[in-house]
């Protein structure tokens, strides 16, 4: 495929993506609940069914069984690429992401393989409510085996589930709805596969190194560029590669920033992944002073925006924390 630009906001960049594995690879499906002929709930695959026939197809509402298809048919090769509608419904088919895939290369000493990709969303948006809004990327990364992804902007929604069909392991790429209908952007599109992984430094300064994922990475560089006007400016690294993760980069930077480290995630804080960042860190012997955990109160996400606003990290709230933070050496 020969390298373009095209302009297009987060849903068409995911659109576009499955359009080109679908077109390039041969092996390849796509399905789920109301994917095909509707194009998805959020019209994310609008299009697709029309284009490629019966390789889009749409299921019945059994999160279980399009996960346990998915895994057999990766391991009879094919490379299925499956929507489960909300991240909270996974929680149904648990078994077949963490009892099967993950362990398909394993159980068979490497004769088998399971390169599915599971595309689902979470996050909170108005009026969710608290069994659609739940933020489930720590029970991924807990499960050896499977690879995990949170984009945030167009070109990386792109890249990634490029990358994610072409990788030998299962991988779950998580959106965030409220990124969907964004602002159009401009992307290079038909450039070859980049392995997974990965990470990348969006705002560069001396004073804490702060790391960060998924859609709330808007919220942290709002809050950055106030810093940055108040002549405290902190370096932002978006990890929209969760496992593997880039913990070399994070390391060197923190080393190079004093040492300081803040972790943001819209998933509440206990348990979460920035946990581990944090972990890994301080076992590298970098850290100086007190890290931040910036995340969700331990509580359901209430329906109300008002309420959820509340409890969600907001620029303000950032920008506040690494400022105590940097004061406090």
């Amino acid at each position: 495929m020969p390298e373009d630009t095209i302009k297009v906001n987060y849903s068409g960049a995911v659109n576009a993506a499955l359009r080109r594995v679908l077109a390039e690879v041969p092996e390849t499906l796509l399905y789920g609940e109301d994917l095909a002929k509707p194009g998805g709930v959020h019209g994310v695959t609008r299009g697709l069914w029309k284009e490629f026939g019966d390789r889009v197809f749409d299921t019945p509402i059994s999160e279980s069984a399009i996960l346990g298809s998915a895994v057999g048919a990766a391991m009879m090769g094919r490379r299925p690429i499956v929507e489960i509608m909300w991240a909270d419904f996974f929680l149904v088919a648990m078994d077949q992401m963490v009892n099967q895939a993950a362990n398909v290369r394993y159980v068979s000493e490497g004769r088998l393989k399971a390169p599915l990709v599971v595309r689902t969303q979470q996050g909170d948006s108005p009026g969710s409510c608290a069994q659609h809004s739940q933020n489930l990327e720590a029970l991924f990364l807990h499960v050896p085996g499977l690879r995990v992804a949170m984009p945030s902007n167009p070109q990386d929604a792109y890249d990634i589930i490029v990358s994610a069909v072409h990788c030998d392991d299962p991988v779950v790429v998580i959106d965030n709805r409220t990124l969907y209908f964004g602002e159009k952007q401009e992307i290079v599109t038909g450039r070859p596969p980049a392995p997974v992984g990965g990470s990348h430094v969006r705002r560069t300064g001396e004073a804490a190194t702060v790391v960060t994922w998924g859609a709330i990475t808007h919220r942290v560089l709002e809050a950055a560029d106030r810093l940055a006007a108040g002549s405290t400016p902190v370096t932002v690294i978006e990890t929209p590669w969760l496992n593997p993760f880039d913990t070399d980069a994070v390391i060197e930077s923190v080393e190079r920033t004093g040492g300081r480290l803040a972790v943001v995630h819209e998933a509440n804080t206990t348990g979460g992944f920035g946990a581990e960042v944090i972990a890994r860190v301080a076992e590298a012997g970098v850290l100086r002073g007190r890290p931040v955990r910036i995340g969700v109160p331990d509580s359901r996400i209430p329906a109300a925006p008002e309420l959820a606003a509340a409890l969600i990290p907001s620029g303000d709230r950032i920008a506040g924390e690494l400022g105590r933070l940097v004061s406090a050496g």
